[in-house]
């Protein structure tokens, strides 16, 4: 019987205040070890100050084919996007 190493998905912060991003994939035995792989191959050049990895198989994610039906009932509901808002150039990135 072959074990094969976990995939783990690897998201990175690039600073305070911005949103994490995925970056790529690694392949490590544990949590500990993905994080360590992850610093090593995605923030050599201190690109970040924050990193997430995620098993890859614990990862659920919506069909694109449902797209509509999980989507389109939030068109109508405008008075949920900050777009009434004004949002002083002080407070940086939201």
């Amino acid at each position: 019987m072959t074990q094969t190493t976990p995939l783990w998905e690897v998201f990175i912060r690039p600073r305070n205040g911005l949103s994490h991003k995925h970056v790529g994939s690694i392949h490590a035995a544990d949590e500990v070890l993905a994080l360590q792989a992850a610093r090593d191959v995605y923030t050599r050049r201190g690109e970040g100050n924050s990193i997430w990895v995620v098993r890859s198989a614990d990862i659920f994610a919506s069909d694109p084919d449902q797209a509509g039906e999980n989507f389109e009932p939030t068109a109508d509901k405008v008075y949920r996007h900050p777009t009434f808002y004004d949002i002083p150039d002080d407070v940086g990135h939201m």
